[in-house]
This record gives C-alpha cells, sequence and structure tokens, in this order.
C-alpha cells in the first residue's frame, strides 16, 4: 500500500531543506515552503528525478504555477513587512514643557509626559528634547492565529482540460505545510525635537532595526487515490511523501525615517490644542523587515490638559500609505499621565488604528473541485478581515535633572495582521 511504503520511506530518509543561504529574511520564510534540493517553494525533487510521466509534475505546485499558491505564501511575508509601518516611535513632547510670558519661560506641565501619544503643549523656544528608546518585539500571532502552529492547503495547478479542476484524478493532490515561524525585532529609535518657535515643535525620529527569523515546517503530500506521481524523493514504488524544512537568519538596518511637525493652536490649563503632521519615509528594507518600503503621512488633532499632576490627552487622525498593499487608516489614542511624584510620572494610552476601505492583504478562497465529486479545500485557516488594531500601553518616567528614564509595557487590545503578546520598550529622554 501507498501508506505503507511511504511511512517506510519517511522512517528512511526526512527530507531537510539546506539551500544556499538567502540574501533577505523574505527568501528565509520562503524556503520554509521548500523541500528538497528545487531551489523553489513546492517544488517536487523526487517527481522531477522520476520517470517521463512524473516528470511533468514536478512543478504543478509551485506558485509560478498556481497563483493562489503565491497568494498564500506572499501573504506571510507582506503581513510582517506591513506590520513596521506601524511601529510606535516616542512622542515628540516628553519632559517638561515651556511657553514663554514676558519673555520668561513657565511650565506648562507638571509631568514627564506621554511615552508614544502625544499632547498639545510645545517644548518651548529653542528648547531641545532628545531620547533614545528600545524596544522588543517577538510576533506570535497573525489575525489571531498563533505563529507557531499554521496550517496550509496548496493544491494543484489545474491542467488541461481547463476548468475542471480534479480531472484528471491527480489534481485532487494536495500538499499540506504546517509551519511554526518565530519573527523577533529590537527597534532602537533615536529622535530629536526642537522648540523651532514658542508654539513649534519640529522633530526627526530615526529607527534602528534588528529583525531575525527562525521557524520549521512539515510538508505532507495527501493522494486523493490509491497512488500519485507527487513526490519529495524516492520513486514511484517508494516514494517520500512527508519531507521537512527550517531556516534561520536576522539582518540589521535603519528603519523608516520620520519628520514631525507640531503647532500648537491654543494653550490653556484645561484645553490645549494642536496639529501634528508626520511623514514616513521608505528608508528601510522591507525584504528584511527593517521598513515598510513605501512612504506614509498622518497627521494628528491633539487634545490635552491639566489638572494639577494630572494630565489627559487625545489624539484623532488619518494616516495615508502609499503602495499596493497598505491601507489608509483612523487614528484614535487617548490616556493620560499622572505624576505620583516630584520625580515619577505614570503614563497610561491606548493606541488604536482602524482599517479605512476594503483589506489589500488579502488570502484566496476556498478552491472547490469538481471532479470526481463536489468537494472544497480551505487554502488556509487565517480569516480574510480586516486588520484594525489597537493596544495597551502601561509605563513610568523617572526624572533625574534634565533626564528622564523610560520603561513600559505594549500589550495588544485587538490583533490585526501579525502581532505581539508584548512590546517592552526601555529608554531615556534629556530636555534642556
Amino acid at each position: 500500500m501507498l501508506g505503507h511504503r511511504a511511512g517506510s520511506a519517511l522512517a528512511a530518509l526526512l527530507l531537510i531543506t539546506t539551500p544556499a543561504a538567502a540574501q533577505t529574511l523574505v527568501d528565509r520564510i520562503h524556503q520554509l515552503f521548500t523541500f528538497g534540493d528545487c531551489g523553489e517553494p513546492l517544488c517536487l525533487a523526487g517527481s522531477l528525478a522520476g520517470s517521463a510521466f512524473t516528470q511533468r509534475h514536478g512543478s504543478h505546485f509551485i506558485p509560478a504555477a498556481g497563483s493562489a499558491n503565491a497568494s498564500v505564501i506572499d501573504f506571510i511575508t507582506n503581513a510582517t513587512a506591513v506590520y513596521t509601518s506601524f511601529l510606535p516611535l516616542g512622542s515628540t513632547s516628553g519632559g517638561v514643557t515651556f511657553k514663554f510670558v514676558g519673555g520668561l519661560p513657565v511650565k506648562t506641565s507638571e509631568s514627564s509626559g506621554p511615552i508614544f501619544g502625544e499632547r498639545a503643549p510645545t517644548l518651548g523656544r529653542n528648547r531641545f528634547l532628545i531620547g533614545a528608546y528600545v524596544s522588543g518585539i517577538r510576533f506570535t500571532s497573525v489575525r489571531g492565529l498563533p505563529m507557531d502552529n499554521l496550517s496550509f492547503n496548496f493544491t494543484h495547478q489545474d491542467t488541461p482540460p481547463i476548468g475542471q479542476l480534479g480531472n484528471p484524478s491527480f489534481e485532487n493532490d494536495v500538499i499540506n505545510v504546517q509551519m511554526s515561524l518565530y519573527i523577533d525585532q529590537v527597534v532602537s529609535s533615536f529622535f530629536l525635537t526642537y522648540g523651532l518657535l514658542d508654539k513649534v515643535d519640529l522633530s526627526v525620529a530615526v529607527p534602528l532595526v534588528h529583525s531575525s527569523v527562525e521557524g520549521g515546517s512539515i510538508g505532507q503530500i495527501v493522494p486523493f487515490g490509491p497512488g500519485t506521481p507527487h513526490f519529495f524523493g524516492g520513486d514511484s514504488l517508494n516514494p517520500i511523501i512527508r519531507a521537512s524544512a527550517a531556516t534561520s537568519g536576522s539582518a540589521t538596518g535603519i528603519g523608516d525615517v520620520a519628520g514631525r511637525l507640531k503647532v500648537n493652536l491654543h494653550d490653556e490649563q484645561k484645553f490645549s490644542l494642536a496639529l501634528l503632521g508626520e511623514a514616513r519615509f521608505p528608508t528601510g528594507d522591507p525584504d528584511n523587515f527593517t521598513g515598510s518600503g513605501q512612504f506614509s503621512g498622518r497627521i494628528l488633532a491633539v487634545y490635552s490638559g491639566r489638572y494639577g499632576g494630572f494630565e489627559p490627552n487625545a489624539n484623532v487622525g488619518y494616516v495615508n500609505r502609499r503602495g499596493d498593499l497598505f491601507n489608509d487608516g483612523f487614528l484614535a489614542n487617548a490616556g493620560f499621565d499622572q505624576l505620583i511624584g516630584s520625580w515619577a510620572t505614570l503614563a497610561v494610552e491606548v493606541l488604536s488604528e482602524w482599517q479605512l476601505g476594503h483589506s489589500k492583504l488579502t488570502l484566496p478562497g476556498p478552491v472547490q473541485y469538481n471532479t470526481p465529486y463536489t468537494r472544497t479545500v480551505e487554502p488556509t485557516q487565517i480569516p480574510n478581515q480586516a486588520d484594525n488594531r489597537a493596544a495597551g500601553s502601561v509605563g513610568f518616567k523617572f526624572r533625574s535633572g534634565a533626564t528622564t528614564f523610560v520603561t513600559n509595557a505594549l500589550v495588544p487590545i485587538l490583533r490585526g495582521g501579525v502581532s505581539p503578546d508584548i512590546v517592552w520598550t526601555l529608554g531615556a529622554e534629556f530636555n534642556f
């Protein structure tokens, strides 16, 4: 029986993928779908090396032959690259803020300000804020599903007679891939804000991103009948229909550099209002998950108030992203910072983005077979849905002279796209 022969072959040989070193982390992820030495995802090396009959079946699953298969593989890499455009940067106005009254600086805040949200007061003319944050991220889910237990079903190319998937019968064969994937990032953000005018701040932020990928996968050919021309290795008498792959790699580079301008429109103790514009430039490398590869811009209306040591804030705005895979979004953030001592501030924030329009990052729908009977194969359990995101942020700022030390935890509330369980942040700000 085929199953017995396959089991014996598997016991004798479990194919391990050892392709040539990849140039990018996207290539590394593609290796998890590459079994044997073909060098292409879902290429069946055993079939290519077989008889004249089986040789023509070796490429019937590869993404170039099946657009649905390409979409499934590209979704994982694209979803990770897209997330880099959502990475939060430090607030433009941490520390103590000032305004000038009669030529003299007067404090407009008591607390040390938010960590990732924004408040309306500006630093004050000719004042500086210099900061550096380090954040650690491990992506653990994609649209709510764990990334260490993903399942994919890759279907056969529709061969002649075209339009009758399942005819010939070998078209009913499916390759199932069980995959575990771990993607980690350490993001070091360096930012500088300058009080250009009393009510105008100019800011720049430069992230340095270290990304690493590690994963493993098991590919299983699921024959539809008693025999199959599809196998990873062996031959038609002793086919190997189960194989494994593994990969790892890392990359470091400059992320997407951001320029920001904040204008204070109204400043009173209980009601302060500002507009903030930000441009993120595609200086990072999406193939190595250090940047989005596309320009984006956002504008925020920023409210904040001051009630002694309690300072609430709220941000509402819009983000526009270029590129075929990126959706625009509606931004809504709210939080507060509470002075809990002359040297310490508690900062609590909820950060969210709500997708506008139909998602540009989609997966193929179910594959419908017509013969020998009607049936449906789901390419993956990952849902097609809007990638709305929300996260809760809790942190502390500890002031020592002109230096403020920062510690923070960011935890997802609503998981869209790829998502971590927690993002930790440590940092320091210097205000002068």
